[in-house]
């Protein structure tokens, strides 16, 4: 099937991407999602040269290979950009958290390859892990609000986890254990250690397991090397075309 790279995966100005001049002319629709999906990269890769403060409009156009006019067409301005490149970026990093969750046998293989995947997605991109971890900070109240979404959803892997002796403590529990994973790899990414997030898969495996199997189970999880690690950037499958016009 097509699939979708994660923002920043690739170079917006790259020329195969360019839309074609012709006789032919393409659907506006088609254009435009074009060129957005050119600046998502843009954006990734002006965000995490420059920072979010110091990249401007014009410089995020120039790294897409598309016009200011196209630009404002398609955002309010460079915070709504920001929160759209945030929003389809983690879209893409959930689905494929969820499809190494769903094929896993059980709660724990699935929870495990989860977390493999969203350390390996951000070490393959890390232009997005810089943007979406790191300056997503700087943005503002909506950037937050959005970051917050995104933990609350990853909340849907613990679904299936053993149940703790006292129900009541499952939400702060499960906060927490997002919060932190969240700070680690946060502070990995600031400190210009994006590559090595791939071998935090066997500490962060037992924090995340030992509050629902005990210390004496998850500590096997200290054994889990992060020896599959991907050779290319992970994408997710296209959802099928609407056929809505």
């Amino acid at each position: 099937m097509p699939a979708i790279p994660l923002p920043g995966a690739r170079i917006g100005r790259d020329p195969a991407r360019a839309i074609k001049r012709g006789p032919r002319r393409l659907p506006a629709e088609v254009v435009a999602a074009t060129q957005r999906d050119r600046l998502y990269d843009g954006l990734v890769h002006t965000v995490a040269q420059k920072g979010y403060a110091n990249a401007r409009v014009s410089d995020i156009c120039l790294a897409a290979g598309v016009t200011r006019p196209a630009f404002y067409a398609l955002f309010a301005g460079k915070q709504d950009a920001f929160l759209a490149t945030y929003r389809h970026g983690t879209s893409v990093l959930l689905k494929l958290m969820d499809q190494a969750y769903a094929s896993a046998p059980d709660w724990r293989s699935g929870a495990r390859e989860s977390l493999r995947t969203l350390l390996e997605v951000l070490a393959s991109v890390p232009a997005f892990a810089v943007m979406a971890v790191v300056e997503i900070d700087t943005v503002g109240p909506a950037a937050r609000d959005a970051r917050n979404q995104v933990l609350d959803d990853v909340g849907r892997f613990f679904v299936d986890a053993p149940p703790l002796p006292d129900p009541r403590l499952a939400e702060t529990l499960i906060n927490s254990i997002v919060g932190g994973i969240y700070s680690t790899i946060r502070r990995h990414v600031a400190a210009g250690r994006t590559a090595d997030l791939a071998s935090l898969l066997p500490s962060l495996s037992y924090f995340l397991m030992v509050p629902f199997l005990g210390r004496e189970a998850a500590e096997a999880e200290l054994c889990t090397g992060s020896e599959n690690e991907m050779s290319a950037p992970p994408r997710a499958p296209l959802d099928p075309p609407s056929t809505e016009r």
